[in-house]
């Protein structure tokens, strides 16, 4: 392997989504990230020459970058999330472009899910709407790290400090009553360019960083929770060979902490204990592991654990329960079924599952809580209780968005139906 593509597989990784009001210029932001951070190919650039020269456009439209089906070069909106990959010399990137409508919900809760930051667009002229309302609540709710808040068409207001001092004031306003733990404000113009890669000769009272420079420096290895170890088994490798007779491996994902052989850990569901003896990636051991790293583990003592249970560290444990209450977001056409039964994942665990209660619902665009509609449909939100066939494994979403997660399924059609985070 050639020292350039080392470096490249072992650079930073950051996921983040973008998300704002139809038309505040996400996917022209996108574009003009790829483009002026040289990430796009020549036959790509024509592609879009062409398709801008078609649609009658002056200038090419970047957006065109992202908004890929039909549907979305025609109307010029975001439909479907639209994932991009591109690198700078100091680290990777996977970007979610998300939807705008409120129809389109759970497209950006599916994108953001495993995101580090948020890009959240407001158009200078609007200032904060009801959509940037719902989309920082949507933020909050699975607890991404960083928000950027992208001031965007800063041309169109003649690159004014005060109307971006006072939208910045507004959504601090908002972020006050979210649980929003950092938020960054950057003044830009997607279309030309200003504080996106370059900084912008039309805003010299801006002294902050441009939009890149804080995409490839912010911190985000503490984003993963260190603290608590987290190993749900995935697979059980038992080689039949007599080289690796007695090999007995539990390959997963570390959802958190930091494994190190030598530890004393607990296998759960049983409650059993042993040592860590070899944790390894292929054929390479290591001294320690840590989120969100795909490791084989082996431990010192034979314990009998099958794909769903979990290691974890002796003296801190996950809740085992039957009985959790979610934030559900709704993402299937047909209503959800109070007192209906959907499968259940978890992690690495499968289990069947009854809806118990429905406590509440949340406006979006308000946040207020309806307490009096007892039915959620597509793309909304509320708080439920389950009941589930055996006990889950979990810690509360803010502590651990992997083991604080889960999914709903229909049992008849295989669809997921649901997304929840669970609560304290």
């Amino acid at each position: 392997m050639s020292e350039i593509t080392s470096g490249y597989l072992n650079m930073e990784l950051l996921r983040f989504t973008t998300a704002g009001s139809v038309d505040d210029g996400k996917s022209t932001l996108i574009g003009r990230l790829l483009y002026d951070s040289k990430a796009i190919f020549e036959d790509q650039m024509e592609a879009i020459e062409r398709a801008s020269e078609r649609s009658g456009g002056e200038e090419v439209n970047l957006a065109l970058l992202t908004d890929g089906l039909r549907a979305e070069r025609e109307q010029g909106i975001t439909i479907d999330v639209a994932y991009r990959y591109f690198a700078t010399p100091r680290r990777k990137f996977i970007i979610a472009d998300t939807p705008g409508h409120v129809q389109y919900t759970r497209n950006m809760v599916t994108g953001a899910s495993t995101a580090n930051m948020a890009l959240i667009l407001v158009d200078a002229r609007n200032g904060v709407l009801e959509q940037t309302i719902r989309h920082a609540y949507i933020a909050s709710l699975l607890q991404i790290p960083h928000i950027v808040v992208c001031v965007n068409k800063m041309d169109l207001m003649d690159y004014s400090e005060s109307v971006f001092n006072e939208i910045q004031q507004q959504f601090r306003d908002l972020a006050g009553k979210l649980d929003v733990k950092d938020v960054r404000f950057v003044p830009i113009s997607a279309k030309y360019g200003d504080n996106v890669v370059d900084r912008s000769k039309n805003m010299s009272w801006y002294e902050g960083s441009t939009l890149i420079y804080l995409l490839e420096t912010i911190h985000i290895r503490n984003d993963y929770n260190h603290t608590i170890q987290r190993f749900p088994v995935q697979y059980v490798i038992r080689p039949q060979s007599d080289k690796y007779h007695d090999f007995r491996g539990y390959a997963g994902r570390i959802a958190s902490g930091v494994f190190k052989t030598g530890d004393r850990v607990k296998i759960l569901p049983s409650g059993l204990t042993s040592q860590v003896k070899t944790i390894e990636i292929m054929d390479k051991k290591l001294d320690q592991a840590y989120a969100p790293q795909s490791v084989v583990m082996t431990l010192e003592d034979d314990i009998d654990i099958s794909r769903g249970d979990m290691i974890v560290g002796e003296n801190k444990s996950p809740e085992v329960n039957q009985d959790v209450d979610i934030m559900l977001c709704w993402l299937n056409e047909k209503p959800m079924n109070l007192g209906g039964k959907y499968w259940l994942k978890h992690t690495t665990s499968d289990v069947r599952c009854m809806i118990t209660d429905l406590k509440y619902k949340i406006d979006i665009n308000s946040l207020n809580k309806n307490y009096d509609d007892k039915g959620i449909g597509l793309n909304e939100i509320g708080r439920v209780s389950l009941k589930t066939t055996k006990p889950l494994l979990y810690d509360a979403y803010h502590l651990n968005r992997v083991t604080g997660s889960l999914i709903l399924i229909d049992e008849a059609t295989n669809n997921t139906v649901g997304a929840g985070m669970i609560i304290e």
